[in-house]
């Protein structure tokens, strides 16, 4: 892990060499996922049970595709008393902020009388992917299919990959607390062409949401416009921006902690003081070597990691914004201060006990984040990805005969006479009608 001083001049440069480092060749990959998803869509069932074969040595059939409900109810007698209470905790407190900010459907009347608003409802089925591998995550089923819940979406299905020992027992509490009923025994790209493409078995989706390894990800890039998706979500990264006064042993296990994701996982800080960062390197390597997925900690911050300075606050902030990090911690004398000059970054952590995974796991805003720089343009997963709106006109006799010739005018204008005549045949009507 270095340590690399920026003139303000090369803050932009140095964070696209950051971003280029982070882009892959996936030519490769997209042929294997094309092929896959292929497969999956022509020849169902009988696909899946052979893929996972393949590629997670499962034998799947149709007896074990879907988790029996006596084991998502057994999952319970599995699981700790303090497992279940945080478990439960987790999904109020995000229950509880997600309907904040979940719209309502609205009507009103305009000067000419006619009723106009939107129609608010929920998108009816759901897949969500919860990912396995080097770590099983029932946090990412809290963080999808609570917001879900909450938005009023009536069928949740999940996907996660197979194994000869069982599905994750916290998964399956966390599924039954949530009263999804359908887990699917499936991972990889072929688990997102069953949820877009459905089978004989299996009912489609129409939105899929969950992060993913990279195959993971590129099936949702390709099925999307057949089902809607959450987003393309990358690797995990954290950006810390510090100044002097920050705890320099806060700063190194917030980093750790995002590093230990695993190998492609990026955490970052930016500072004004050289100081700072001399110390923080020393910090993070003794702690680093106390925790158990340490190896992991110390490739990814080989590979990713970086301790950037440059010359003040204002030019750290400079940083912030333009690289969009999915996950920014703030710990300045004024972090509040500081937080409102942000404007691109996925999830604001401000002060020095807003410790990241505070987020992954319970403050209530949902840890699906946009990551490698989509923050610029895109938003936090949240109940608002789980609905859909309707536009709703209704015009008025008044408003007919008094808007007529702007649609008339703007119509012939397009030569578009047939929407100009299914205006004015209207206005005529009600004229021979003496109305």
């Amino acid at each position: 892990m270095k340590i690399i001083k920026l003139n303000s001049k090369d803050i932009e440069s140095a964070i696209n060499k950051i971003r280029r480092r982070q882009e892959k060749d996936l030519r490769n990959i997209e042929r294997k996922v094309d092929n896959i998803l292929d497969d999956v869509r022509l020849r169902g069932d009988k696909s899946l049970f052979e893929l996972s074969k393949k590629f997670d040595n499962f034998r799947l059939n149709k007896k074990n595709l879907f988790i029996s409900s006596n084991e998502i109810l057994n999952s319970e007698k599995l699981l700790s008393p303090k497992v279940k209470i945080a478990i439960k905790k987790a999904i109020k407190r995000v229950r509880d902020y997600q309907k904040k900010k979940l719209p309502k459907s609205y009507k009103y009347k305009d000067e000419f009388g006619n009723t106009l608003g939107w129609n608010v409802n929920p998108i009816e089925r759901i897949g969500i992917y919860v990912p396995g591998g080097t770590a099983s995550y029932p946090s990412s089923l809290i963080m999808t299919a609570t917001l879900a819940r909450v938005a009023g979406s009536k069928d949740l299905v999940i996907a996660t990959p197979p194994s000869n020992s069982g599905i994750n027992p916290t998964i399956l509490y966390t599924a039954n607390l949530l009263g999804i009923k359908e887990i699917l025994q499936i991972g990889g790209a072929q688990a997102i062409g069953a949820l877009a493409y459905g089978t004989k078995t299996i009912k489609s989706v129409h939105k899929i949401v969950g992060p993913g390894n990279i195959y993971v990800a590129t099936a949702k890039k390709k099925v999307f416009g057949k089902v809607d998706i959450d987003m393309i979500a990358g690797p995990s990264e954290v950006l810390v921006l510090a100044d002097s006064s920050a705890k320099i042993d806060y700063v190194a296990a917030d980093m750790i902690a995002q590093a230990e994701h695993d190998v492609d996982a990026s955490a970052i800080c930016v500072t004004s003081s050289i100081k700072f960062a001399k110390s923080l390197l020393s910090e993070i390597n003794i702690q680093s070597q106390l925790l158990p997925r340490r190896d992991i900690i110390n490739k990814s911050l080989i590979r990713n990691g970086a301790v950037y300075v440059v010359k003040n606050l204002k030019e750290c902030i400079s940083f912030t914004n333009i690289f969009a990090p999915e996950h920014l911690e703030i710990f300045t004398i004024n972090p509040d201060e500081i937080s409102t000059k942000i404007v691109n970054a996925g999830s604001i952590f401000v002060g020095e006990g807003s410790a990241e995974a505070f987020g992954d796991y319970i403050a209530g805003p949902s840890h699906v984040l946009p990551t490698a720089g989509s923050a610029i343009f895109s938003s936090p997963l949240s109940s608002l990805d789980f609905i859909k709106y309707s536009s709703y006109t209704k015009m008025s006799k008044s408003g007919v005969k008094s808007l007529a010739k702007y649609v008339i005018d703007i119509a012939k204008e397009e030569n578009l006479d047939g929407h100009a005549n299914s205006v004015s045949i209207r206005v005529n009507q009600r004229a021979r009608n003496g109305k």
